[in-house]
């Protein structure tokens, strides 16, 4: 069996998105001095690679804790587009070819290539779907979806408009953001798992996210 890592690693002082809190790993007991060790990790719930519930900006939107856990393990639809423009806005037409034949319940996840730039500030000026492309994931009975950039929607420049949060999440779907390394899953139907933390009552958390091959081509 192969396994590859989807996430991006926790590290002090990661990229998160502007405003969300700082991260910071830190010891508060080590083996030197306390004969055990301990560290403080001080991170929000959108950190690094992560899950958004619809409680993130839906009222009354399901917490992450009340996900169910099988719809984030699954076999996953990657859609590679690559060679795109800061700022491009993917439509349904653009992205439809590598969509044909989906099942229901499949987690889909695109892969735009712009993993490359985390950590700096051209991460923030990535692609973004359209409202269009979760209508018709939603419509073909897709709850999960997947993005390798900070947000499916505009970065700063969405004056506190999600339309894609809107569409998605405002039907009980999950969004993850932040993936990496989806160029290295080479194999088709991937097995997908993206687990949070059952953090009680909150609006996403952070996931560790897995690609697998069960049959180890």
């Amino acid at each position: 069996m192969r396994i590859v890592d989807l996430s991006q690693p926790v590290v002090t002082g990661m990229q998160v998105y502007p405003g969300d809190p700082e991260v910071t790993l830190s010891p508060v007991a080590t083996l030197a001095e306390d004969g055990f060790q301990v560290a403080s990790v001080h991170a929000g719930t959108h950190t690094g690679t992560h899950i958004d519930a619809p409680l993130h900006s839906i009222a009354g939107g399901a917490p992450v804790d009340r996900i169910a856990l099988e719809r984030l393990v699954g076999t996953a639809r990657i859609v590679r587009c690559l060679g795109l423009e800061p700022h491009q806005r993917l439509r349904w037409a653009d992205v439809e070819d590598g969509l044909r034949e989906l099942q229901a319940g499949s987690i889909v996840l695109f892969e735009t290539g712009w993993s490359k730039h985390f950590g700096t500030e051209e991460y923030l000026a990535h692609p973004v779907l359209s409202p269009e492309i979760a209508e018709a994931l939603l419509a073909a009975g897709v709850s999960v979806v997947g993005v390798d950039t900070l947000n499916p929607d505009p970065t700063l420049s969405n004056e506190g408009l999600l339309p894609f949060h809107a569409a998605f999440l405002g039907a009980g779907g999950v969004i993850i953001e932040n993936l990496t390394n989806l160029t290295a899953v080479t194999w088709e139907d991937p097995l997908v798992s993206v687990l949070p933390l059952p953090l009680a009552g909150m609006d996403g958390s952070p996931v560790r996210a897995v690609a697998l091959d069960l049959a180890g081509h």
